[in-house]
């Protein structure tokens, strides 16, 4: 399956054959009593199953940067599902709602494994996800939630944490983390303190696991979100868009993603 891909990768793009179409649907789907909304995108111009990618939004929720990276996904020739973790698709208008939308999350890593799962079942369920190839990648807030995941053994190839929070109520223990695991990380990001990337780095050693942390200097918090800045203006919060690191970081998670996928 894995060779199968790599050639139909080669054949859309290595040939310079444009793929047929970018196909985009809103996705309904539930945690218990709770009705999430997802965003679901492939490309119609690849026949067969192809490994599948979880999009996990920043604090503010599900919203078009995390739709918009779902698309992208998708150009790569992956299944990809822009997840909801907060539920009916709700977002914030302030960081105050913000915030306690996704401490309700960070604060019950229960709550938030359990919605992480619903999505993930759907996306293996999905007619054209090879179930044994999942990755999952995360911005701001949702960089934690991939990260907690993969602290608790879930099942995935690789998971990749954007400009996210590195700290843990409940750290990974010795042999349980399956992912690899790729941080990129602003340098000049000032809501991840020193001792913070320290403390992971101690934590990820201890547990053996296989991970990859990558600082993009002068790189502030949120720094692949165009409408990074235009929220910091907003409310008065360091967050700046940077298009280097962004471009950077995404040219990572490419090959990043090929390797996990390869083996």
């Amino acid at each position: 399956m894995k060779q199968l891909f790599t050639l139909l990768l080669l054949i859309c793009f290595g040939s310079g054959i444009v793929s047929a179409e970018i196909i985009e649907r809103q996705v309904k789907y539930r945690d218990g009593k709770t009705r999430m909304v997802g965003f679901l995108a492939y490309d119609d111009g690849i026949k067969g199953k192809r490994p599948g990618v979880l999009v996990v939004h920043e604090w503010w929720g599900h919203n078009e940067h995390a739709r918009e990276r779902a698309r992208m996904l998708a150009r790569l020739g992956y299944v990809a599902l822009a997840v909801d973790m907060y539920g009916n698709g709700k977002q914030a208008e302030h960081p105050e709602d913000a915030k306690a939308f996704s401490s309700e999350i960070a604060n019950n890593i229960e709550l938030g494994k359990r919605r992480f799962l619903a999505a993930k079942n759907l996306l293996q369920k999905y007619r054209l996800t090879d179930e044994t190839d999942i990755a999952a990648i995360g911005y701001c807030f949702g960089g934690a939630v991939v990260l907690q995941m993969a602290r608790e053994g879930v099942e995935l190839d690789a998971v990749a944490s954007f400009h996210g929070s590195l700290g843990t109520s409940r750290p990974a223990q010795p042999g349980k983390v399956k992912a690899r695991i790729l941080v990129a990380h602003g340098g000049a990001d000032p809501f991840i303190p020193g001792e913070q990337i320290i403390g992971f780095f101690d934590e990820m050693n201890k547990a053996n696991a296989d991970y990859r942390f990558i600082a993009y200097s002068g790189a502030s918090h949120s720094f692949t979100n165009p409408d990074a800045d235009a929220f910091g203006n907003k409310f008065g919060l360091p967050l700046r868009y940077n298009a280097a690191a962004d471009q950077a970081s995404w040219e990572e998670l490419q090959s990043f993603l090929a390797s996990a996928f390869a083996d």
